[in-house]
């Protein structure tokens, strides 16, 4: 059952220092981003909080003491995308972190601005976009990485549906999550094995937060019967405990490229609640061909190629 009953668990004390270290954390004004940025703040990070809606970035910025600022990024717009990539690269010459946290879950059906159904595009393709236009600015920075925040969820869906990629047929909110979810491991894997083959400074690592009890989860289905939310808040980690996978696969030295952690303790066969660890995905999400496959069309949908 790992450490959280036979050794000491992994908290944000652990974190070590970051001062001189430049963080970019999406979707940081709420939830998980929310505290991993004001952990690697209280660390003495350089922390940008890359948020949609730069009024709500702002009010969370101004409840983190550090260094924190605010960039305006839709990750549903690839031309806001190239925008805030744009933004970045002036200000920084060098990246120490890409945390990819932000995303959607189980929404009714939509679109992105660029129409792609909104998880895929959201979670996935706007994720793939940023990393690819920042990556020269992490790449030369020893101990660099660029940290996806992925999910139990991948485990649900079976496969990536490349003949209906955008769920325009029909859209089950629940596999197209899980399809997104998948999305951002074989992105992560396959990222890692192409910066470990140019031997770069930079890797690639995985999280999940197991079920945290943020606003992401507030179009689960039934979460607005009457008691559900406080039920759900008992048996799900708080946003604070949650981040700490988040955190690990960011800071912790001993992390490797290519690595997942989330939290330890074991429900139906995985983790649901608890401190961090080194991890396990599906075989899937380790599946070389698909992974490459995804690539291509990732590509190919947002216009973006890699400096690896």
């Amino acid at each position: 059952m790992g450490s959280l009953f036979f050794g000491r668990r992994w908290t944000e004390a652990d974190v070590p220092d970051q001062t001189g270290k430049i963080a970019i954390v999406t979707g940081a004004n709420t939830g998980l981003g929310f505290e991993t940025a004001r952990v690697l703040a209280a660390r003495g990070a350089r922390v940008v909080i890359a948020v949609r809606d730069t009024a709500k970035g702002a009010a969370a910025a101004a409840k983190i003491p550090g260094d924190v600022t605010v960039q305006k990024l839709d990750l549903g717009s690839l031309a806001s995308i190239r925008e805030a990539a744009g933004q970045l690269r002036d200000e920084f010459d060098k990246i120490d972190l890409l945390i990819n946290n932000a995303g959607v879950m189980y929404p009714p059906k939509q679109t992105t601005a660029d129409g792609f159904e909104l998880q895929f595009g959201t979670n996935h393709l706007g994720p793939f976009a940023l990393t690819g236009l920042l990556l020269d600015r992490l790449l030369p920075v020893a101990g660099s990485r660029v940290v996806a925040v992925a999910s139990i969820a991948h485990r649900i869906q079976a496969g990536i549906h490349f003949d209906d990629l955008q769920w325009e047929r029909s859209y089950n909110r629940v596999a197209a999550y899980g399809q997104s979810k998948l999305s951002n491991l074989l992105f992560t894997y396959e990222l890692q094995r192409r910066l470990s083959s140019h031997h770069n400074a930079t890797i690639a690592v995985a999280a999940h937060p197991g079920i945290s009890n943020t606003e992401l989860m507030r179009h689960t289905p039934g979460n607005e019967l009457p008691g559900v939310a406080t039920l759900t808040g008992l048996v799900t980690n708080s946003a604070q405990v949650g981040a700490l996978a988040t955190l690990r696969a960011a800071t912790d030295p001993a992390v490797r490229g290519g690595q997942y952690y989330g939290p330890a303790f074991p429900v139906a066969s995985f983790g649901l609640i608890g401190h961090p660890e080194l991890v396990t995905s599906t075989d899937q999400s380790h599946d070389v061909e698909l992974a490459r496959r995804l690539w291509t069309v990732s590509e190919e949908l947002t216009g973006v190629t890699f400096p690896v």
